[in-house]
């Protein structure tokens, strides 16, 4: 149990198949074994670490919101010195470099969340989205505190609803240049946005009511 971010789970090594659906591509990731937070950040967690509170809506126990990619990382690395770990993200301007090789806290890359997400399913969602995940049918158009929805089969809570995640990788360098990846779908989001496989992107520098993030390390 981590003081700061809440359970971090151990997800074991695997393979998965990501796709895009706009190019109708998809390639395999192999994974090695790591931790996930077992749901998105908290605003109490944040301001924590950062003395910061930017969402749109206040709560403790509500995900965070209106944080940036850049704010993420910059999140990520100031824990990781809160714990004594190493810094996983080494910044520079508008650079940063990812060491692997670090024990610190960092984003998932999109193939580590879905992995986690998917814990071991094989169809858009975990179960009935009612079930698992707050979006525009049910969520009464606000976010909702974590833990609220039923987990999947691994212990992750809201890995579909409530809040984008965040992810580590740049969404399509060629098209979009440094747009990076959200992954999950939001409270405001219909259905078809909260599956698994659902990929969508934003400019790093985006801030807005829906997306926020959760924290991995390397095992």
């Amino acid at each position: 149990m981590d003081t700061t971010t809440g359970n971090m789970i151990a997800v074991p090594p695997g393979r998965i198949t990501l796709s895009d659906r706009r190019t109708q591509r998809s390639w395999p990731v192999e994974l090695a074994p790591y931790e996930l937070s077992a749901h998105p950040v908290t605003q109490e967690q944040y301001a924590r670490v950062t003395g910061l509170r930017p969402s749109a809506s206040q709560g403790d126990e509500l995900p965070v919101e209106g944080v940036s990619w850049w704010d993420a990382v910059r999140f990520c690395n100031a824990l990781s010195a809160h714990e004594g770990l190493t810094s996983a993200y080494q910044l520079d301007g508008d650079g940063i470099e990812w060491d692997a090789s670090a024990d610190g806290y960092r984003l998932p890359t999109e193939a580590e969340w879905e992995h986690a997400c998917r814990a071991g399913t094989t169809g858009p969602r975990y179960g009935p989205l009612d079930d698992i995940a707050w979006y525009r049918a049910n969520s009464r158009e606000r976010i909702h505190a974590v833990g609220g929805k039923r987990p999947n089969p691994w212990g992750f809570h809201d890995m579909l609803g409530n809040a984008w995640d965040w992810c580590w990788d740049i969404y399509d360098a060629e098209v979009y240049g440094a747009y990076r990846v959200l992954r999950g779908g939001g409270w405001f989001d219909e259905h078809w946005s909260c599956r698994a496989s659902a990929r969508r992107r934003s400019h790093p520098t985006f801030r807005v009511d829906d997306v926020g993030f959760r924290v991995a390390r390397s095992r």
